[in-house]
């Protein structure tokens, strides 16, 4: 069986989850509203305050599965209350970042500025202090919608491993390398 999901997620108070027609299972909170397809194979059950995934069969497919579908769901309940934050980290000299409304305006050393268009369930915030590294945090329900974000701004200039120069995750360590060596 698998471990993560034969675990019963837990429904905290002012949530409500319901599996509609097709396996589309709802979950409401205080802080918007979210939808999943789940496969046809997984069953759902919503009893008390808690949700329940089964499997019908031992196969790879459905064992993986099961795992997963739990796991969007949790974080579907754990997003619709609490949220989920990530912060960005640009570091190299004259690289910055500004927004307005959702929009995202990043120089990241290339020869013009790259302006991100953010979904509207997110919400973006850029901090530039001096002495610091400029920090972009982004903020929303959808854990899947807000990592697919920040693995986009993340790619426009990856950390280097020489200076560590790039775009990077606050608290990220990086495996640096060392310079050339010195000739004779």
């Amino acid at each position: 069986m698998s471990r993560i999901g034969k675990k019963p997620v837990e429904i905290p108070g002012g949530v409500t989850v319901t599996v509609g027609k097709d396996n589309v299972v709802t979950v409401k909170g205080p802080k918007g509203e979210l939808k999943e397809n789940i496969d046809r194979d997984i069953t759902v059950e919503v009893k008390d305050n808690t949700v329940e995934f089964s499997r019908p069969t031992d196969q790879i497919r459905h064992r993986a599965m099961h795992g997963l579908y739990r796991s969007l769901i949790s974080n579907m309940v754990k997003g619709v209350t609490e949220g989920f934050k990530k912060e960005l980290e640009l570091v190299g000299v004259g690289y910055k970042a500004s927004s307005q409304g959702n929009l995202l305006d990043l120089a990241l050393g290339y020869s013009h500025n790259i302006v991100l268009e953010i979904p509207k369930e997110l919400k973006i915030a850029t901090a530039q202090e001096k002495g610091k590294n400029p920090v972009i945090t982004l903020e929303s329900i959808d854990k899947q919608l807000l990592g697919q974000v920040c693995a986009k701004i993340r790619s426009l200039r990856k950390p280097e491993p020489y200076k560590g120069k790039g775009v990077k995750f606050v608290g990220e360590v990086l495996r640096r390398k060392a310079g050339k060596a010195a000739g004779k």
